[in-house]
């Protein structure tokens, strides 16, 4: 049933995209009632955008707040998503997309009928997040995948983040309400509109790291997090051709390091492990985390735990959690239950690998001291399936536990014609 006052104060962050426009009068065009929504648009613009291609067309009664930002004084998407929090005016409810999105008829209705119906069966703070299934607008509305998706746990990158990848919801036709999930999505979440002032991005995150960081804020805030079991929108992914905002900003390599400190400080990870004053103050303050819960409690509930970047085996059959999971053991315990996976993909350009007669690939992971801790070898087959993506580099992708955080890694091809070619190295975080 919708509630009488349901306003929405949506929010998107976009950086020189000519799916702003689109987006915008897709999703007033196939809203139940246009009249309730507020768009705030951090609108980080190139020479070649104009107001009427990106904001004209929209219905009488859409309320519409700019942030006009030339893309050349742009600080990034979490920077940008700051800005637009600031003038949240006491909407209902909030969402937050990316500018490159289609939606399904009454997208606005089926938001909010799915929110009250969590509140109405007790959680006070429902938050509706994922990653939306696909569309590609140069293919629209042919390629739009029919299958809402779930979130899944990926990786722990290198620089401590968690990387979460996307997955059908199983029986999502047969669902009668969200399921669980243990992560946030950054282009869509849809909640109460307090959670624009509670849960506020922080400015100095400038991309990886985000989603995790609001994951577990969101959590220790007294949200609970759901993934919608029915299809609301569609998200376009490759952005091909585009400019993004590292694209145009030199100094994104230094606001990109100084994130991963700083989200490392804020889940106690690696160096700062022994930092707890440190620790602290991050944690405890204005973009730290909540009083409701602590964040032992999401690790729990998630099955993640920060310090040994590890998780439980429920996390990697892609298990679905419950608010009971894992509160039957002691932290220590949990702890020492979870798995340090470490996955990683290698990166090669297809010039540093130019023969067409390897026999094999050594490939090697090194501790900071230079020991070997895992040696996994590429044969023919998989060189030969590498050096044909589309990508035009090749992505050497290796899994296994560890609780030593790997510091390097080596690929050492060897060539029928050459015998050992010369190693080609790389570091970690």
């Amino acid at each position: 049933m919708i509630r009488m006052s349901s306003d929405i104060f949506i929010q998107i962050a976009s950086y020189r995209d000519p799916q702003l426009g689109p987006t915008l009068r897709d999703a007033a065009a196939r809203a139940t009632d246009p009249r309730r929504l507020h768009f705030c648009i951090a609108w980080q613009h190139g020479p070649e955008e104009t107001a009427e291609q990106q904001f004209g067309g929209l219905p009488e009664g859409v309320k519409l707040t700019i942030l006009d930002i030339p893309h050349v004084e742009s600080k990034g998407a979490c920077w940008a998503r700051h800005q637009i929090q600031q003038k949240y005016g006491g909407e209902t409810y909030t969402m937050q997309l990316d500018s490159h999105h289609r939606f399904v008829d009454g997208w606005d209705d089926v938001c909010i009928d799915m929110l009250e119906s969590l509140r109405d069966a007790g959680f006070a703070k429902p938050l509706l997040t994922a990653y939306l299934p696909s569309f590609d607008p140069e293919r629209d509305p042919e390629a739009r995948v029919a299958v809402p998706w779930y979130q899944w746990f990926d990786r722990f990158i290198p620089e401590g983040a968690v990387f979460t990848r996307p997955g059908d919801l199983v029986n999502w036709q047969e669902r009668t309400s969200p399921p669980h999930a243990r992560f946030y999505s950054a282009h869509f979440a849809f909640t109460l509109g307090a959670f624009a002032l509670e849960v506020q991005h922080d400015p100095e995150f400038y991309f990886h790291g985000e989603e995790i960081s609001i994951t577990a804020r969101a959590y220790t805030h007294g949200y609970d997090l759901f993934h919608p079991h029915r299809l609301i929108a569609w998200h376009e992914y490759t952005r091909r051709g585009r400019a993004k905002h590292w694209d145009d900003h030199d100094a994104w390599v230094g606001a990109n390091v100084s994130c991963h400190d700083l989200n490392r400080q804020l889940f106690g990870m690696d160096e700062y492990a022994d930092q707890p004053l440190k620790v602290a103050a991050v944690q405890q303050g204005p973009f730290g985390f909540g009083t409701v819960r602590s964040l032992e409690a999401y690790e729990r509930y998630a099955g993640i735990c920060f310090r040994r970047r590890a998780v439980t085996r429920a996390v990697l059959d892609n298990i679905e959690p419950t608010p009971d999971d894992n509160t039957a053991m002691t932290y220590a315990e949990f702890e020492a239950s979870a798995i340090p996976r470490f996955r990683h993909c290698i990166d090669i350009g297809y010039d540093r690998v130019p023969l067409d007669d390897y026999e094999y690939w050594c490939v090697v992971f090194k501790d900071a001291d230079g020991n070997d801790l895992y040696r996994g070898d590429a044969g023919p087959e998989e060189i030969a399936h590498m050096r044909n993506d589309p990508d035009h580099y090749c992505k050497v992708w290796r899994e296994f536990v560890t609780d030593v955080r790997p510091a390097t890694w080596v690929v050492w091809p060897r060539s029928k014609s050459r015998g050992w070619c010369p190693p080609i190295v790389g570091s970690l975080g």
